[in-house]
């Protein structure tokens, strides 16, 4: 536990935070309602803070377990990495975090602003774009997808998860925010890149590596 402390700071606090604020909620519908995001409120000025505190939230304890497993198995190594790579790591893995988050929530808020009924929660935006990040750095591992145990190589993992993202929000079967999860990726893909230009050249070698 320690290591996890001085190792990974930032990721600590928020997996500790999140569990505790989403299970809290749990039982305590009032204050769960008002944490939501709430696209129509917002696009008219009302209730801005929910872009953040939606994130902290879950809708009940699979939603949870499933965005805190896939952020323990990614943001952990992403922000161990960073801290290695320069002197700011941490800061960049919050930063990674917070407005990968706040761009995934906008999207949201864009496109569902007229809709009263609609309401938005978790995490899923900001771990996107941690596992996007992360799968820059390493193309080439394997990722494995609940209840199937085919390693997938990350490289092609990633579009067919975008692929999937953007049909599932078009067929919209569910109440999940597969826009969030889309708009999440391309955030963390792109902040990534603005802070290491180099990645692409690294992604490029990587994947030319596991053809040869």
């Amino acid at each position: 536990m320690q290591e996890y402390i001085l190792q990974t700071p930032v990721a600590s606090i928020i997996l500790v935070f999140t569990l505790i604020t989403s299970i809290y909620t749990f039982s305590n519908p009032e204050l769960f309602g008002k944490l939501m995001l709430h696209p129509y409120s917002v696009s008219r000025g009302k209730n801005i803070y929910t872009i953040l505190t939606s994130g902290i939230i879950h809708r009940d304890w699979m939603h949870l377990a499933f965005n805190m497993l896939t952020f323990f198995f990614f943001a952990f190594p992403l922000e161990r990495l960073l801290a290695q790579l320069s002197n700011w790591g941490h800061i960049q893995f919050l930063l990674i975090y917070v407005v990968a988050l706040v761009l995934s929530d906008i999207t949201t808020i864009i496109k569902e602003k007229h809709n009263y009924r609609y309401h938005s929660l978790g995490a899923s935006g900001a771990i996107s774009a941690v596992l996007f990040s992360y799968i820059l750095f390493n193309p080439t591992m394997s990722l494995y997808l609940f209840f199937i145990p085919i390693p997938i190589p990350a490289v092609i993992f990633g579009p067919l998860f975008l692929v999937y993202c953007v049909w599932a929000a078009n067929a919209a079967r569910d109440s999940i925010n597969h826009d969030a999860h889309f708009y999440g990726a391309l955030s963390g893909l792109s902040i990534t890149i603005l802070m290491y230009p180099q990645i692409i050249g690294h992604f490029i070698n990587e994947v030319l590596g596991m053809l040869n």
